[in-house]
């Protein structure tokens, strides 16, 4: 989890932007609900030294990168670069092939803790799965040579398919192009578009939220802990989507697993924005000790709907096993999205949610209630986060405690403690067989959290 300049800053980058973007990350609180890496991107670089090592522009980093670096450690807070497994980078700086043991150990000398590896200008060295991974692979033992911890990010869009070989060497992997602020445009240079993509040979850019979902869904059972399938930046904030909108690509970043890196201007943060980042119960799903990714368990066209761009609308239903906090049978994830274009009544059955674990009514889960836990339900008011906000911390906050900590008590630990901030608003009890039922808004996503009703234990009410 973090913050990445890209989105809202492209190459206009500098000590001051990253500084100041840090102790906004700070004095928001989102450091301590897990937001620890601040990531430089692209257009940092003035080239190479006499002796073949990386140079920091001085216009834009007068005090060099260890100085950044050092101020950004003492916020409590990790610092990440980028460069590119290639000759240049995408913005046509200095790239690291050829050079991958000199800059690898540049980067740990400036206290470097994560390193986003990008694949412009590769020289040709990809087409198959062989060449891609030798080229990421010779950046990664250069890394681990230097003998410092620093998270490794591939950022090769999905080419050559390296959720088949990531997780070896690194600890996150890009599966599409490059994302842009749209739920469901379809542009033609982000190509295999539509629920039944797979296979893309060319990613692209300009995809969207729906694009990458649908991408996403036919390689969850790659990511494991400790190696992600990166589903990009987030582009909640930036202002071209809805708010329904930015729920859904929030809730299914967080529950496929993909790192959560924001995209957002900090300065211009709007107090629905900081309400979605700051989602404690849809966090702790991204952040559960399990690691284990959600998956799609159907899809549906709507013939009789099309979006504004005269493509049929989608729904689809996800699910996901959590870590237990019942000491029993774990939890579950449940999210339902409806792409149509006006709100919906969305259901999912018992048999649906737990089908991994037998078809029709074999799975033991569908013989059993479950508390329906809505994560959405503690998200933080206008008001709340307009407090924060303005007054530019947390500290004195008079909202409702729907703030959470994690610096002070992990994720995996606030779940075993069963806090209620963390689990979601209990709404309902689903029965044996039975269904989950919610109206979902345009474009929006209903998340809920199942646990395993204990034997004897009274139900409030059936959905």
């Amino acid at each position: 989890m973090g913050w990445d300049n890209w989105n809202a800053f492209g190459c206009s980058v500098s000590e001051s932007l990253l500084l100041s973007q840090a102790r906004l990350i700070s004095s928001l609180g989102l450091r301590d609900i897990g937001y620890e890496y601040v990531v430089l991107d692209d257009c940092w670089s003035s080239g190479r030294d006499a002796n073949g090592s990386l140079i920091a522009d001085a216009t834009k980093f007068p005090r060099g990168m260890a100085a950044v670096a050092q101020e950004i450690h003492a916020m409590g807070l990790k610092f990440g670069m980028y460069s590119s497994a290639g000759k240049y980078t995408c913005g046509m700086y200095e790239g690291s092939l050829g050079h991958e043991q000199s800059d690898a150990h540049t980067f740990a000398s400036w206290g470097v803790d994560y390193l986003k590896y990008d694949n412009c200008y590769n020289q040709g060295q990809a087409g198959n799965q062989l060449l891609s991974y030798t080229r990421y692979k010779a950046m990664s033992d250069a890394l681990l040579s230097t003998g410092r911890e620093m998270l490794y990010s591939l950022c090769n869009w999905g080419e050559d398919f390296p959720w088949n070989w990531g997780s070896t060497i690194s600890n996150s992997w890009r599966i599409s192009g490059d994302v842009y602020d749209s739920f469901d445009r379809p542009d033609d240079r982000c190509p295999c578009d539509g629920p039944d993509a797979f296979n893309c040979e060319l990613p692209g850019f300009h995809c969207s939220i729906l694009n990458i979902i649908n991408k996403a869904s036919f390689i969850v059972s790659k990511a494991q802990p400790g190696a992600w399938n990166d589903l990009d930046i987030l582009t909640v904030g930036l202002g071209g989507m809805t708010d329904a909108e930015y729920v859904t690509h929030f809730s299914l970043w967080a529950a496929a697993k993909s790192p959560l890196l924001t995209g957002a201007d900090f300065t211009k943060i709007t107090p629905k924005t900081l309400s979605i980042f700051s989602n404690a119960a849809v966090v702790a799903v991204n952040q559960d000790p399990q690691g284990s990714s959600a998956a799609r368990r159907w899809h549906k066209t709507l013939a009789n709907d099309t979006n504004q761009w005269g493509s049929p609308s989608q729904q689809q239903m996800w699910s996901g096993s959590l870590n237990s906090t019942t000491g029993d049978e774990n939890d579950m994830v449940v999210i339902l999205i409806n792409g149509a274009s006006t709100a919906q009544k969305m259901e999912a059955t018992l048999q649906d949610i737990f089908i991994d674990s037998g078809t029709g009514n074999t799975a033991p889960q569908v013989k059993m209630a479950w508390e329906v836990r809505d994560l959405w339900a503690y998200r933080m008011t206008d008001n709340e986060a307009r407090y924060i906000i303005s007054n530019n911390n947390t500290v004195g906050y008079n909202g409702t405690s729907y703030y959470y900590n994690a610096t002070k008590t992990s994720y995996a630990e606030g779940l075993q403690n069963k806090e209620e901030l963390l689990l979601g608003k209990m709404i309902s009890t689903v029965k044996p067989s039975g269904t989950v039922t919610a109206t979902v808004d345009r474009h929006g996503a209903a998340m809920f959290r199942l646990r395993a009703v204990p034997t004897g234990k009274a139900e409030k009410r059936e959905l």
